[in-house]
């Protein structure tokens, strides 16, 4: 019996929407860091995209557990000398981007290489509740009721 190797045209690509309010931030992002891979598929191939397209809405309301929100800091540098910055969790949920912590979460939980990068562009995180791929007619998928530590 040989393994079966999926093709890229071989693919059935879903459509998820998560409702992150009140979810965990970690077990949000690695549950959809699992579907964006396409580990779920009982075919899945780890050199082809085979995962699924997921919405994220409220992702400003993501909770945080123990301290994380003020202490946790994210750090990057500019490329200049002395150019190293760092926000807080807390700084970048009350910014004008509150969507790029679930990015960052989940990009970090992702292979570092063209095909995660490629994964990547299959999510799409909203702050509010308002999104625009209706005409994809997304499921719903509730992590929250999966386990109650999702939700706190």
């Amino acid at each position: 019996m040989k393994t079966y190797s999926m093709k890229p045209t071989e693919v059935e690509k879903k459509w998820w929407i998560v409702d992150a309010e009140g979810v965990v931030l970690g077990r949000l992002a690695s549950q959809i860091a699992l579907r964006l891979r396409g580990k779920h598929k009982p075919g899945f191939t780890p050199h082809v995209d085979c995962g699924d397209n997921i919405i994220v809405i409220n992702a400003d309301k993501i909770r945080l557990t123990g301290r994380k929100r003020q202490f946790h800091t994210h750090y990057w540098h500019t490329g200049h000398p002395g150019g190293i910055k760092s926000r807080t969790k807390e700084q970048i949920l009350d910014g004008k981007y509150p969507e790029r912590i679930v990015m960052m979460a989940v990009q970090r939980m992702l292979p570092k290489s063209t095909l995660g990068r490629r994964q990547m562009t299959n999510l799409r995180v909203f702050a509010g509740t308002e999104h625009s791929h209706e005409a994809q007619q997304p499921e719903v998928w509730d992590i929250a009721a999966m386990n109650p530590k999702n939700k706190r």
